[in-house]
């Protein structure tokens, strides 16, 4: 799929999420389920590279959150894309102080994996790698580059929205991924791909 392509599916994705997100708001509960189906496989994958296998359990209470606040959230089907993940983030960090353990990346889901990339080396990376192979590599990544990684990629989000996420500048974030993603191309040209 090229970037072109890819733009595309996720601009239309981001407008039916939307949608969803707008007649949700006004106590459709179909339209909840549809923004749900579009958010939960990207989310989840976020988490289990922060929480591992306690992901599932992190995003249904982050997804209990969302409901509750649901009124209070303002913008486009891209904004809530983003604000799901942060207060997921917040959950999981609150999950991680509970637990007083590092983060335990868990294995992605196949599915997470063929969601909509942001970059075309971020693709080339994913597309040339094995699910078992890109956890792998994930897990060698530095925390900073790994969850740069997993939000750029896995979950779909910008520079500046990843960047909200984590608290950071999108320079900062942009770069961790750039790191992130050059290390992997390069442990792929060591494995002779």
């Amino acid at each position: 799929m090229g970037e072109g392509t890819r733009q595309a599916s996720t601009t239309a994705l981001d407008s039916e999420l939307g949608l969803a997100v707008e007649r949700a708001q006004d106590g459709d509960e179909a339209a909840f389920a549809n923004a749900y189906r579009i958010v939960n496989p990207g989310l989840l994958g976020y988490l289990r590279g922060i929480v591992g296998e306690d992901a599932e359990d992190v995003a249904s209470e982050a997804w209990l959150e969302i409901a509750r606040d649901l009124g209070r959230f303002h913008g486009d089907g891209h904004g809530f894309r983003g604000w799901t993940v942060t207060i997921a983030r917040h959950r999981a960090l609150d999950h991680l102080r509970r637990m007083r353990s590092r983060p335990r990346p868990a294995r992605l889901d196949p599915d997470v994996l063929s969601l909509p990339a942001t970059g075309d080396t971020a693709s080339e990376a994913l597309e040339a790698l094995s699910t078992d192979q890109v956890l792998a590599l994930i897990e060698e990544l530095p925390r900073d580059q790994a969850e740069a990684v997993l939000l750029r990629v896995v979950v779909g989000l910008d520079g500046p929205t990843a960047a909200r996420v984590l608290g950071k500048r999108p320079g900062a974030v942009r770069s961790a991924a750039h790191r992130g993603l050059r290390r992997l191309a390069k442990e792929l040209t060591e494995r002779g791909r």
